[in-house]
């Protein structure tokens, strides 16, 4: 066997052997399997694991934006008009987050943590400064002292004329700063006075900066990756109390900061919060990419917050048959101390039109008031998201108030909020290189393939390569036979001389001569 025939059989039996190897990696999944089970075990809340301490510190940074329905025509609302507001904003603040107290519980199988939340004020992100712009909206605390004397008509009768004398009427008009983290409020002094549970200042944001919204325990993710980051207590709670079902009560999902490896288009999400005090649900939407990685869309859809007749198994967050909203809104009156509060998206996106033509000035659009988790499917990291929601007040007439009695039962936007993050520059290089590390390890064996393609097509090459020079041989050798036969015919040999003939310095000489004809 030559040295050409040889290297045409190694690199046919190379190439065979890639290509099996290769298909057979590709089919098992191996490869792939070994790289997600590595995930697996590194994104866990463990001491040590490589999501632990960015899980604990957040580094990308988080802002917090404002945005308040200012009221324009009060007076014509309160004569029976339809309310008129103008959007003012937005107050912008970063938030900075971090986890408290954590320690490992349940034999390291769980994690505890309090999440605590400072806001600091960004002049050059907003559009004015909140202690000096001011803001007509309604007068929660008087809406909240009202709500609760319904169907007490004599003390209804005496608080609206306490009302009268501290000056406190249907809505009101406060700084920005005030309405945020608090002022004291002059109808709440007179009520605390004679009972002291109730707070005497009242703030949308009220004692929210520099605190938290309770421990929460954590699955460390340990014992199955999908319950990573998921939240089994609250407060020591393992259910609410504050619906009329278990479905209703369930503590679903994690707290949003984390999500478990390997998400599926066809899974929900499932977000524990505290201010809406339930657990909601987000559905994939679309394939995204934020500074150059892939992630995942998912949204909530129209049926979290649907009407019982649109969802059914949203009944159970109806408190009392006749309280039942529709859909696109949630009355969270359980858990603001019996306070007329409806929480829903920004300018009642995903709501009944009814709601949006209640109020002039409502524009929804899906773009500013959608709320959104752009994730990374593989890892399972938040690249981009933007949490909105909507702050409402139920206006309704309530006997015993004079000043209610031209008042249609109207859910009134005071404020929304839009809490927002994108994945920070540093963060995202790191991402993106855990991302080609897991895809050269997931595609090890189509490389395999791809190799034994290459070696394949070179094992084709030679193999034509060799034919043709095998024909090119050939050929040369039919032509010198076909010359050689006639030469042999018009010549003949035989030596010069006997002395050069055995002349060693010239060595032996062959003369031609013409044959001559033996007949001649």
């Amino acid at each position: 066997m030559t040295r050409r025939s040889c290297a045409i059989t190694v690199t046919g039996i190379i190439s065979a052997l890639l290509l099996v190897t290769g298909i057979g990696l590709v089919l098992s999944q191996a490869f792939r399997t070994l790289v997600h089970n590595r995930l697996k075990k590194e994104i866990v809340l463990v001491s040590g694991s490589k999501v632990f301490e960015s899980w604990k510190n957040p580094p990308p940074p988080v802002f917090m934006e404002f945005f308040f329905f200012n009221v324009t025509n009060v007076n014509e609302f309160l004569k029976g008009a339809k309310p008129q507001v103008q959007q003012v904003g937005p107050y912008t603040y970063r938030e900075y987050r971090y986890k408290e107290n954590v320690s490992a519980v349940e034999n390291a199988s769980k994690v505890s943590a309090h999440t605590t939340k400072t806001f600091v004020f960004l002049s050059d992100k907003s559009v004015g400064d909140p202690v000096v712009d001011s803001i007509t909206t309604v007068n929660i605390p008087a809406w909240a002292v009202m709500t609760k004397l319904k169907g007490s008509f004599w003390r209804a009768n005496f608080v609206s004329i306490l009302m009268n004398s501290v000056g406190s009427g249907l809505f009101t008009t406060r700084t920005v700063d005030e309405l945020l983290w608090g002022y004291e409020d002059p109808l709440l002094v007179r009520v605390s006075a004679t009972n002291p549970e109730v707070e005497k200042v009242f703030g949308l944001m009220y004692k929210k900066n520099g605190s938290n919204a309770g421990e929460m325990v954590y699955h460390t993710g340990q014992d199955n990756y999908l319950d990573y980051g998921r939240v089994d207590t609250w407060a020591g709670q393992s259910q609410l109390t504050f619906w009329t079902s278990n479905q209703s009560n369930s503590i679903n999902g994690t707290d949003g900061s984390a999500f478990h490896p390997l998400l599926s288009k066809d899974e929900r999400i499932y977000i524990f919060t505290p201010d809406l005090c339930r657990s909601i649900y987000m559905e994939f939407e679309k394939d995204v990419e934020v500074k150059g990685i892939p992630a995942y869309r998912f949204t909530p859809p129209r049926s979290v917050l649907a009407s019982k007749e649109e969802n059914p198994a949203n009944e159970g967050f109806c408190v009392k048959p006749q309280e039942c909203l529709g859909t696109g809104v949630l009355k969270v009156s359980p858990c603001r101390k019996g306070a007329p509060v409806v929480a829903s998206f920004p300018h009642f996106h995903l709501a009944e039109e009814k709601y949006v033509a209640a109020i002039g000035g409502m524009a929804p659009q899906s773009r500013h008031h959608q709320t959104f988790l752009d994730l990374n499917p593989t890892t399972g990291v938040i690249v981009r998201a933007n949490k909105r929601a909507q702050v409402n007040i139920l206006l309704s007439r309530i006997l015993g108030f004079p000043k209610t009695r031209t008042m249609n039962e109207t859910i009134f936007p005071v404020m929304f909020l839009n809490e927002s993050v994108v994945i920070d520059d540093a963060s995202a290089a790191k991402l993106q290189k855990l991302l080609l590390i897991v895809s050269l390890g997931s595609n090890f064996p189509l490389i395999i393939v791809g190799l034994g393609a290459i070696t394949l097509a070179a094992f084709i090459v030679l193999l034509i390569r060799a034919r043709q020079q095998k024909n090119e041989v050939k050929r040369i050798v039919f032509t010198k036979a076909l010359y050689a036969t006639s030469t042999e015919d018009d010549t003949s040999y035989c030596p010069v001389s006997d002395k050069e003939k055995n002349d060693p310095q010239n060595g032996t000489f062959i003369g031609l001569t013409e044959k001559s004809d033996p007949q001649a």
